[in-house]
């Protein structure tokens, strides 16, 4: 070891400051799997004009897709009932049906609870949404 060097092992003795053929193909994976990634998140990201609900309604829409979304589907709580598609129905209805179950009026303990968490601009937005023809 030389004076000028702090540390006992000598770098130069392990091929650090050579190009090995070892390193190009790890880096070249390395390149690889971050371009992925890249492009992964660019893909996952809204399209401009892309069919979503409305800025802020994306949580309320899964919540109301997972049981309104299902052709055929029946719930077991409280009891065991067909529940209705929303798809299509009458943006005033869905409103007047959330405020209903926000208020107590309708007594389904789950959508009690979804229209409680609902201000009135996201009942509209999601009326809106819902109430539109099909494609």
């Amino acid at each position: 070891m030389d004076s000028s060097s702090r540390f006992a092992l000598d770098f130069g003795t392990l091929g650090l400051d050579q190009k090995s053929e070892m390193s190009q193909p790890i880096l070249a994976s390395l390149a690889a799997a971050l371009f992925a990634l890249g492009a992964q998140t660019a893909l996952a990201q809204n399209k401009a004009g892309e069919d979503v609900p409305h800025p802020g309604t994306e949580n309320f829409h899964a919540q109301c897709i997972g049981c309104h979304g299902i052709p055929g589907y029946k719930t077991a709580f409280p009891d065991v009932y067909h529940v209705p598609m929303i798809a299509g129905q009458q943006p005033g209805y869905i409103v007047a049906a959330l405020k209903a179950y926000k208020s107590g009026d309708r007594s389904h303990p789950s959508m009690r609870g979804i229209a409680a968490s609902l201000s009135e601009e996201q009942m509209q937005k999601l009326a809106d949404y819902y109430g539109r023809p099909a494609k």
